[in-house]
């Protein structure tokens, strides 16, 4: 019996578009190994987990850290680690390409990210927090992300310790974000800023 979701691709030579708007093969995505991915150059951006308490949220944020070449997740407190089915569902991988740590709280991640030299970021709405729209940070500058519970957010005592919070402006009714969205939206926009300012070759695009 033929499989009804089998997909036709198409190339610039017989495509009935001309080569416009079609879908890539998967060969044509030029996608990495687990070894590949390990000994690309990495976007100096570490996500942190703070008592995330779904393991379907901590797969995607690995799916999310793989995109975008991330240079590690750190895990912290109840937050579940790899090998787990859950994260494995969603992280479809991720969980063995990106490198990751845990921590017994956040407070020993600050610590050991401000040892290595990174600015360290609270994903929270706070009084005096930095629009994500309007940051910029420098192509090699070192900057971690926390991103908290998904109903209590960033513990007080964890923000006092980073060195800003981060907002993700919010323009309806409930401003509050999942927290696997709200990190492929600040992920993305601290990479994005920075691939306007170093296309390397680890951004380069398909065919690039």
């Amino acid at each position: 019996m033929q499989n009804k979701f089998t997909q036709k691709y198409y190339t610039a030579a017989n495509s009935p578009l001309g080569g416009t708007g079609l879908k890539l093969s998967m060969d044509e995505l030029n996608r990495k190994t687990v070894e590949e991915f390990k000994q690309s150059e990495k976007t100096p951006l570490i996500a942190v987990l703070e008592n995330i308490r779904s393991a379907y949220n901590v797969g995607s944020v690995f799916r999310t850290a793989d995109a975008f070449l991330l240079e590690a997740i750190y895990i912290t407190g109840y937050t579940c680690v790899p090998p787990h089915k859950e994260i494995k569902k969603t992280a479809l991988g991720a969980e063995e390409s990106v490198d990751w740590k845990h921590f017994a709280n956040a407070t020993e991640a600050i610590k050991t990210l401000k040892e290595n030299g990174y600015k360290v970021y609270a994903i929270e709405q706070a009084v005096n927090s930095l629009k994500l729209q309007n940051l910029h940070f420098e192509p090699n500058e070192k900057i971690a992300v926390i991103f908290g519970n998904e109903v209590t957010g960033v513990e007080q005592e964890t923000m006092l310790q980073c060195d800003g919070c981060i907002e993700i402006p919010q323009l309806g009714m409930k401003h509050s974000l999942n927290i696997a969205t709200a990190a492929g939206v600040v992920l993305w926009e601290i990479v994005r800023s920075r691939l306007l300012t170093t296309p390397t070759a680890a951004y380069s695009p398909v065919g690039g």
